[in-house]
């Protein structure tokens, strides 16, 4: 399953959501995909009238989010969006190429219909869409939504505004079920917008926005609603909802469960949960193969593992301490020890936007993509961190970074320690922190209590999009999602060039010139691009390892019995 949306999503763990491409049946790994082909999809697709009807489909999780509104700042993360894809608007959904498509259920329909003077698009929406509490899916949601993520309102906690602070006007089209929206500046990424779409109800008051759906999914407009969130047991388990006008879900529920990365394995192979995300996982890898019936399936993930730097840190603040830091890591051996085993190319990533399977990809890292210990030494001199010992001082100071990884992921804290032992040879201190899991970004990323916290970034078909807000200049205490907290005005203006093109070839070109100046900011080490390995229940239809694909949810079910 792929996580998306108009935010950028973000994984603790390193392996997250399930996701497909070339599959293999259990017993003996399956070949590494080519490091040129495109990312494919493997979720073992499966007409309707193969698929069972019934049964609960047990999903694990690898935090348990309390935050539910999607576009707020705390709720945008892969793990909330596997569950409310289930329940709220998409209007779109992604294939296997990229390529978004409107989602009958909601939309008849979606278009430019002009684009001078201003760029205008109209949503023709399925008349039978509403809301669990009897209202229909009209304007109304697509104004409040608009309205609270433009970044104009700074009550709004939002992650993102990036496309809808270009919305001038939305009101009613031609017909009774069409939606106008009239954008002051173009925008090619229209499509990514008001995927989920939230209600107005819980869109127009900013306390509302902000706390209306902290541990509660009070609305709902999907093929399944939530029928319990239990914080003791940290799970949320969804039913199948009979006031849904699409097709009927095949699933009577889906249950997912909160369990640390390492029980995962255990747990699959004990029949307790039916898939799980092996990410790069070796050893998980190994047993899920020996699970009888199980399958493995792979594709090359719209997603990138990375190092964010904090500089408004007391360390980090000055540039040339953030290019020293980057130049002393050798990516290449995190890389080898994080993909070790796994059949998949051991390269690393040289973009912010693009992965290395995408079109547009080009590896602008320059300079600061080699391992050069001698320069970042001389940087670290120029930046007066003169060497005492074993460490670098300054004013009395030891230059002492905090690595915080989540508690429950092996893969971070060996990432850590391998940074630790680089960074020491240029005499860089490293404090590695483990902090639980749950509270990785409410207590620490997003208040900016680190110095370093590798994550991945979960892409979308939308390269730029969703990524603006983590590298757009933050407005006070705004960060949105830029956690490294620093931006230049160049940045900006070349990411809104690049967001206005409608050409699509020369809005590749104008994204790798902005990926190019946050390289020389030195804010985000990109490591690689993620694979997606996920292991599944051999009858398990529709949902496995998608890579851009967007599965449907009232479609994934069992095509045997259990």
């Amino acid at each position: 399953m792929r996580p998306r949306g108009g935010a950028a999503t973000m994984a603790a763990v390193l392996g997250c959501a399930a996701v497909t491409a070339g599959c293999q049946g259990g017993g003996g790994a399956p070949p590494a995909p080519a490091a040129d082909r495109p990312p494919g999809s493997d979720v073992n697709p499966m007409p309707r009238d193969r698929v069972r009807d019934g049964g609960t489909l047990r999903w694990p999780l690898p935090e348990f989010p309390t935050q539910w509104n999607f576009h707020h700042v705390n709720g945008s993360r892969g793990v909330v969006e596997q569950v409310v894809q289930g329940v709220l608007p998409y209007l779109m959904r992604s294939d296997a190429k990229a390529v978004p498509h409107p989602v009958p259920a909601y939309l008849r329909s979606a278009r430019v219909v002009s684009t001078k003077p201003q760029q205008v698009v109209v949503y023709r929406l399925n008349p039978k869409a509403r809301w669990s509490d009897g209202r229909p899916i009209g304007p109304a949601d697509f104004v409040a939504q608009a309205r609270a993520l433009s970044g104009r309102d700074p009550r709004f906690q939002i992650s993102n505004a990036t496309g809808y602070e270009r919305i001038r006007k939305i009101g009613r089209g031609a017909g009774p079920h069409e939606v106008k929206v009239v954008f002051a500046r173009p925008y090619a990424d229209w499509r990514s917008l008001f995927s989920p779409l939230y209600p107005a109800s819980t869109c127009a008051d900013p306390a509302v926005f902000n706390g209306g759906w902290s541990d509660r999914v009070p609305v709902s407009a999907g093929p399944f609603r939530v029928a319990r969130i239990d914080r003791t047991a940290k799970s949320v388990t969804l039913e199948r909802d009979p006031g849904w006008w699409g097709r009927p879900a095949k699933l009577d529920r889906i249950v997912f469960r909160t369990m640390d990365t390492a029980a995962m394995p255990g747990a699959f192979a004990n029949g307790e949960i039916d898939l799980m995300d092996i990410g790069v996982d070796a050893s998980a890898l190994r047993r899920a193969e020996h699970v009888p019936g199980a399958v493995v399936r792979r594709a090359g993930a719209p997603d990138w593992r990375h190092f964010t730097l904090n500089a408004a840190g007391p360390f980090l603040r000055d540039v040339r301490v953030r290019r020293a830091i980057m130049l002393a890591v050798d990516r290449r051996v995190i890389v080898r020890s994080d993909l070790a085993d796994l059949g998949w190319p051991e390269r690393t990533l040289g973009n912010h936007f693009f992965v290395n399977t995408q079109q547009g990809y080009r590896d602008n890292s320059g300079d600061l993509g080699r391992y050069d210990p001698e320069r970042a030494r001389r940087l670290l001199d120029q930046a007066g961190w003169a060497p005492r010992g074993e460490y670098r001082v300054k004013d009395g100071r030891t230059l002492a970074l905090r690595f915080v990884i989540p508690a429950t992921v092996p893969g971070g804290k060996q990432e850590a320690e391998l940074a630790r032992a680089l960074l020491e040879r240029v005499g860089v201190r490293v404090d590695i922190r483990p902090v639980p899991t749950d509270d990785l970004f409410d207590r620490y990323v997003t208040p900016g209590d680190f110095d370093i916290v590798p994550f991945s970034w979960l892409g979308t078909s939308f390269p730029l999009s969703p990524l603006r807000s983590v590298f757009a200049r933050p407005r006070g205490a705004r960060i949105q999602q830029n956690y490294a907290r620093a931006g230049t005005a160049r940045i900006d203006a070349a990411m809104d060039r690049a967001i206005g093109e409608i050409d699509q070839a020369k809005a590749r070109r104008l994204v790798n010139e902005a990926d190019r100046l946050i390289w020389e900011l030195a804010i985000v080490l990109p490591l690689y691009q993620r694979p997606q390995i996920v292991a599944t229940r051999g009858g398990l239809a529709n949902l496995g390892a998608g890579g851009f694909h967007e599965t449907a949810y009232e479609d994934i079910g069992f095509t045997g019995p259990r």
